[in-house]
């Protein structure tokens, strides 16, 4: 029954063993494999930022101030409202201060 025992002892011993050193490989192989998709996964986060900012339009120019020529064109048009009845006094005269004061 000794033998028998030690067998079993020995058997038992190895299996341990190769399953520990199986863990460890296999964790190794993981730690390796989600360093792998970290880099993989943030070098295609660069070239869609890089593929974004090259697509981009660039921000449009601000428009240009209106020169006196485009407010005495928009003054006219609103003494032809007032004339026509569309705005009242107060309304013309607010306009007016507004496009003078641009």
């Amino acid at each position: 029954m000794p033998g028998l025992l030690r067998g079993v002892a020995r058997t038992a011993a190895i299996a341990g063993t190769a399953t520990a050193v199986s863990n460890r490989v296999s964790r190794r192989q993981a730690g390796r494999w989600a360093r792998q998709d970290a880099q993989q996964q943030q070098a295609y986060e660069q070239q869609a930022y890089e593929q974004q900012q090259a697509a981009a339009p660039p921000p449009p120019a601000a428009p240009a101030p209106p020169t006196m020529d485009d407010k005495i064109a928009q003054l006219k048009d609103l003494a032809t409202l007032k004339e026509q009845g569309v705005i009242t006094e107060e309304e013309l005269a607010t306009q007016k201060a507004r496009i003078l004061n641009s």
